[in-house]
């Protein structure tokens, strides 16, 4: 298998070629690489990456599919490459907006500043799902409130990164990213020597050192990761992480509160929990303060919880800054609360609550897509160019009854990378779009661990790469500044 066949087009940033037959400087190794394979062997290394991903468990569930919940993660062997230079700025641009991120979460429970200053309409925060009045005046340790923040990043045809969202709640994906090198490295073991890849495989210790960093007052805290199940989509990533930092993975039954503390039950009685990382929404994490009919929480973890009595990742209440409305004005929070202008700028959006903007967005439904404000996974979304008159005749009505609940943005042209695809006329490479989600850690300090997650959409022509609508991933390759690290 060869690129020379391999047409990037036009009107899409290629990530790994310039021009038809014109790697990028970057990229050269690795393309060099793949053309000394003998014919058949890309396929074959493709095929036995797919199958020790299965092996190891690599999956996510889909809810409600007939075809059966667990799925293996499709996973494709053409890697994304990300230049050092490139990265430095991603990561400076990373670091700048989730410090900012995190003064507004403080802020909106607590003096609300920026609202009393007319920076965001306080009717939005008051409208937020996710704004939640019983953390009110909450007082996480170090005021940290997005410890694990997965943002994601779009790049256009002429190569600006954008900020597509930012998920603050419960970021998945991780798992994938780890295991994927694993696989790559097995898979191309002499380019990781000589190309200057920066690992991945130290994030869990990252991740450990930034949930101990809750209780630095304790000598030997329990930490637990909390789970709502082996139903939940991402339940391969949370067992995964538990065992990779050797803590205990717990649902909702395994614990209680006792004696004023969250205690776990173990075969030698109960045993005090001092920080919980939480794969649960906070809706449903205490039945006693949120909502009442949540069979994955424990009563009474809320009341220990603002008693200082426990520490959460992330802080219950971060989900108001999941809201893809509040989002549209992250470049004013940068602004407002560092005084700098940000480095990774927004997709271009319309607020949908807006007269102006939803009079625009319901005259080019055609040209847009527009996003519940609360949804994820690619649901709650409408593709406008792609979709059928009828489609968009209901969306439209959807936008009318709760415009606070919709935004809409142009319909990027996503980059590309190579993709070895198989169409039912044999394999071949094809260009498929990307989008990228690092992860970010704040703990002591803001780390951005290197890479992140690149999900491909792997059906011809989507520009939808989530893992529920059809789409896989690729190993993420950022390049060391010196070669040799």
């Amino acid at each position: 298998m060869r690129f020379d066949a391999y047409d990037p087009g036009e009107g899409f940033y290629d990530e790994l070629f310039l021009g038809r037959n014109q790697p990028r400087p970057e990229a050269i190794p690795l393309i060099e690489r793949i053309h000394s394979l003998e014919e058949g062997e890309l396929q074959q290394r493709q095929a036995a990456a797919q199958a020790a991903l299965f092996q190891m468990g690599v999956t996510f569930n889909v809810y409600g599919d007939s075809q059966g919940t667990e799925r293996i993660f499709p996973f494709d062997i053409i890697p994304r490459i990300v230049s050092a230079s490139e990265w430095q700025r991603l990561e400076k641009g990373l670091k700048q907006r989730i410090h900012a991120l995190n003064l507004f979460i403080d802020d909106v429970y607590h003096d609300q500043k920026i609202l009393k200053d007319g920076v965001i309409p306080a009717e939005l925060i008051e409208t937020a799902k996710g704004f939640l009045r019983p953390c009110v005046g909450l007082n996480p340790p170090g005021r940290i409130w997005c410890h694990v923040t997965g943002t994601d990043l779009v790049r256009d045809r002429d190569g600006t990164w954008y900020v597509l969202e930012d998920n603050l709640r419960c970021p998945s994906g991780i798992s994938y990213v780890l295991e994927n090198r694993r696989v790559m490295k097995s898979t191309f073991p002499s380019l990781f020597n000589t190309m200057g890849i920066r690992p991945v495989d130290d994030y869990p210790s990252h991740l450990l050192d930034t949930l101990l960093n809750l209780v630095p007052h304790l000598a030997n805290p329990t930490v637990v990761v909390l789970t709502p199940g082996i139903y939940n989509s991402a339940y391969f990533e949370h067992s995964f992480l538990a065992q990779q930092m050797g803590v205990e993975l717990v649902e909702g039954r395994d614990l209680v509160v006792a004696d004023g503390y969250l205690q776990m039950r173990t075969t030698k009685g109960l045993q005090r929990v001092d920080v919980i990382y939480r794969r649960i929404d906070d809706d449903f994490i205490d039945p006693l303060a949120f909502r009442p009919d949540s069979l994955l929480g424990v009563p009474g973890l809320f009341e220990v919880y603002r008693s200082g009595r426990l520490a959460i990742a992330n802080a219950l209440g971060t989900g108001v800054a999941d809201d893809k409305v509040i989002y549209a004005y992250v470049p004013q929070m940068i602004r407002y609360y560092l005084g700098e202008e940000a480095i990774l700028p927004n997709v271009p959006t319309y607020l949908c609550w807006d007269p102006k903007d939803q009079a625009y967005v319901l005259e080019n439904l055609d040209k847009l897509v527009v996003k519940a404000a609360n949804e994820s996974g690619g649901y709650g979304m409408l593709m406008g160019s792609q979709a059928t008159p009828e489609e968009r005749a209901a969306f439209a009505e959807k936008i009318r009854a709760q415009p606070r609940n919709y935004i809409a943005q142009p319909t990027l042209c996503l980059s590309r990378v190579p993709t070895l695809v198989d169409r039912g006329e044999g394999p071949r490479l094809e260009p498929c779009h990307v989008d990228l989600r690092p992860y970010i850690l704040y703990g002591k300090d803001i780390y951005v661990h290197p890479g992140g997650l690149t999900r491909v959409a792997l059906k011809k022509g989507s520009l939808v790469v989530n893992s529920s609508q059809g789409g896989g991933s690729k190993d993420t390759w950022v390049l060391c500044v010196d070669p040799g690290c």
